[in-house]
């Protein structure tokens, strides 16, 4: 049972953070050519649905919200939750 749940977990977590990763440069070649935006909401929603790491890695990557605390401070600290509840699921499942 708790290797399913491990398997599970890494497997929802990197398809998570895939998409928030690719959604984030989406928005980034947006913001260049002035088009519509993925809203900010969206985005932190991502985040905090299992994609801060990813996205927080390719903001950085592409220089994409690197002046917006909320992001810049936040996902980390998003990302740090995660894995305490990552480590609770592991002890407890």
């Amino acid at each position: 049972m708790r290797e399913t749940v491990f398997w599970c977990i890494l497997i929802y977590m990197c398809f998570i953070n895939l998409i928030s990763a690719v959604i984030t440069i989406l928005d980034k070649l947006a913001a260049r050519r002035k088009a519509v935006r993925v809203p900010e909401r969206t985005l932190l929603l991502l985040g905090v649905l299992g994609g801060a790491a990813g996205m927080y890695f390719t903001m950085k990557t592409v220089r994409h919200k690197t002046k917006h605390l909320k992001f810049m401070l936040g996902l980390p600290i998003i990302f740090v939750v995660q894995l305490i509840i990552f480590a609770f699921c592991l002890n407890f499942f």
